[in-house]
């Protein structure tokens, strides 16, 4: 019979490898994600800097606020082609990203998440030809906090997410199809409040439940030893988070943002 005290120290063992893989785990979530989030600043900051001209000769369209595209600003926020820079993260999210997960290696997915920060960084460019950088960069420390805390709080809490998780996501297809609705139909601004009031509290929930969900996910696998799909899990992760804070980033935006 095997000794209680070898049984003892061999479970004891097991747990404190888990407890620094899963450490690893995170830090190479949140370095991926932290990394994606970089992407898609310099490539927002990058496009809506190559799309603004102070010479009236080369301007082909004019904003609200008085600020003069060039050729490139007026394909890319006047013409049909945004909503081709729209909607092209959605449909990576909801067409791409599976096909990815289960088919391409660690290294492709982690590519993948990559060129949808850029995308993404693009789609979004559009904020700093209408809101202050001072705004931009509140608004963002603000989110930085927020999802700090509640991503500590998905972390550590011992009550089980798993059920906020599934309605929190039947209310992003909610949210998905109110914002449509309003962009092309209703277009109120009580309505787009309303929904940028929603879409903080769904995100702020769903910070907390993926984080929850990354760490069981770990603990589940790690006894498996497959490290390639922990790598492409470390990317879904990742890609999760990110979501959660650029969603929770925009419609913050509304209510903080100043504009030009």
């Amino acid at each position: 019979m095997a000794d209680v005290n070898t049984i003892r120290s061999a479970a004891g063992s097991s747990a404190a490898q888990i407890d620094v893989g899963l450490r690893a785990h995170i830090n190479k979530v949140y370095g991926q994600m932290s990394i994606g989030m970089i992407i898609t600043a310099l490539a927002a900051w990058a496009i809506a800097g190559l799309t603004v001209t102070t010479d009236p000769s080369q301007a082909v369209m004019q904003l609200n606020n008085g600020k003069l595209l060039n050729s490139l600003g007026a394909t890319l926020y006047g013409g049909p082609l945004r909503f081709v820079i729209m909607f092209a993260p959605l449909a990576f999210i909801f067409f791409g990203w599976g096909a990815l997960m289960s088919r391409g290696s660690a290294a492709a997915v982690q590519l993948g998440f990559f060129i949808f920060a850029a995308v993404m960084g693009v789609s979004m460019s559009s904020i700093f030809l209408v809101f202050t950088s001072f705004s931009i960069v509140q608004t963002f420390l603000v989110t930085a906090i927020a999802f700090a805390s509640l991503s500590l709080y998905g972390y550590t809490t011992k009550r089980d997410l798993s059920g906020m998780g599934t309605f929190l996501m039947m209310g992003v297809i909610g949210l998905i199809v109110a914002m449509l609705l309003n962009m092309f139909i209703f277009q109120s601004g009580p309505m787009g409040m309303a929904i940028s009031a929603i879409g903080v509290l769904i995100f702020a929930g769903l910070t907390a439940y993926h984080t929850q969900e990354i760490k069981t996910t770990y603990i589940t696998h790690a006894s498996h030893g497959d490290q390639e799909w922990l790598d492409k899990a470390a990317s879904d992760g990742a890609l999760s988070l990110y979501i959660s804070f650029l969603n929770m980033f925009q419609f913050l935006l509304m209510f903080m943002g100043q504009q030009e």
